[in-house]
């Protein structure tokens, strides 16, 4: 898998340390996403918070203690963050406990149509968070094929940039889900299209917030996630620069994704979710370098982004008048 990825002789050894523990709490992983899910919608969204907080505090302070304080290297960092993921899991269980909890297990009525229902549904969200792998994978490929490890190097930190800005993004349409979804089942259409405004400015400020951050300080995100050689710093400004464009339109067709999920339009999800996370994204990170050069493929993200958000601008658009049109 790390040679699919991507890793080469040198990070190979690297990446295989690093996975040691975290191979070890994939489940973890998986279920502090479904209980938060759970959570938000049982009236405990401030759980969920406290739980990625003292998750991620505890990945930060234990990278440092682990990696330098015990000289645990690389495998240091793999072990704070597999337990890091335990601790939010474990932070997320005593909702549980509390007198508010209203989840128990029951039995399944008619569980083969829920099944297929629910699986529609939430099928778009679930390629966003896949794509991401498989487009780190085509990326770190067509890097090494066109560049080199300084490149690489670059992209790490873009991907850590690009998870922020997706993280806002989730934020706004998980906050959203549950209020829409209601509001949808009530018929309350003008609540969904205040809704949708207040959303569109979240989104917009996003996304403002996020290219200026990256066009006016790329060394700036360089020297915070490595300490950099001079290479890198050479050819960082560039990429980071132009790969960051996508943020401009990323957190809206993110959001879109949610928003459809809520009024029962999977199928829409579906292509947005396909079409950005390895159709177009896809082509266009194998076709540009090959077919305008190796820098043309930082423009890959940007051209897919814009392509998404014309399809999701005209399909909201089309949607919110047929639901402030019906009775």
């Amino acid at each position: 898998m790390l040679v699919l990825f991507g890793a080469d002789e040198q990070l190979l050894p690297l990446a295989k340390r690093y996975l040691i523990p975290i191979r070890y709490t994939v489940p973890v992983f998986l279920f502090t996403q479904f209980l938060s899910a759970f959570l938000r919608n049982d009236s405990d969204p401030q759980l969920t918070t406290k739980a990625v907080l003292s998750g991620g505090a505890f990945n930060v302070i234990g990278d440092y203690l682990l990696v330098f304080t015990f000289d645990m290297g690389i495998f240091g960092a793999g072990l704070a963050t597999a337990i890091s993921s335990i601790v939010s899991l474990l932070v997320m269980m005593t909702h549980f406990l509390r007198r508010t909890n209203t989840l128990k297990f029951v039995r399944p009525v008619r569980f083969p149509q829920q099944g297929r229902r629910i699986i529609a549904t939430g099928f778009s969200t679930f390629f966003i968070d896949i794509a991401m792998g498989m487009l780190t994978m085509l990326f770190n490929r067509q890097i090494m094929r066109y560049f080199n490890a300084d490149a690489l190097a670059v992209y790490g930190i873009i991907v850590n940039i690009g998870t922020f800005v997706q993280c806002c993004a989730y934020g706004v349409g998980q906050a959203v889900q549950p209020i829409l979804s209601i509001n949808y089942g009530a018929r309350k259409r003008d609540r969904i299209v205040l809704l949708i405004r207040y959303s569109m400015v979240a989104v917009f400020a996003i996304s403002c917030a996020w290219v200026a951050l990256t066009q006016l300080f790329p060394k700036g995100f360089v020297r915070l996630f490595m300490v950099p050689t001079a290479s890198v710093l050479e050819i960082a400004p560039a990429i980071i620069r132009t790969y960051c464009l996508s943020f401009i339109f990323l957190p809206l067709n993110i959001f879109s994704t949610y928003y459809f999920q809520s009024v029962m339009r999977p199928s829409y999800s579906f292509i947005i979710s396909v079409a950005r996370g390895i159709a177009l994204s896809g082509l266009s990170i194998l076709a540009f370098p090959a077919i305008f050069g190796g820098d043309a493929l930082w423009f890959a993200m940007p051209v897919t982004e814009l392509v998404v958000a014309v399809f999701v601008g005209v399909s909201m658009v089309r949607s919110i008048g047929k639901l402030s049109g019906s009775d």
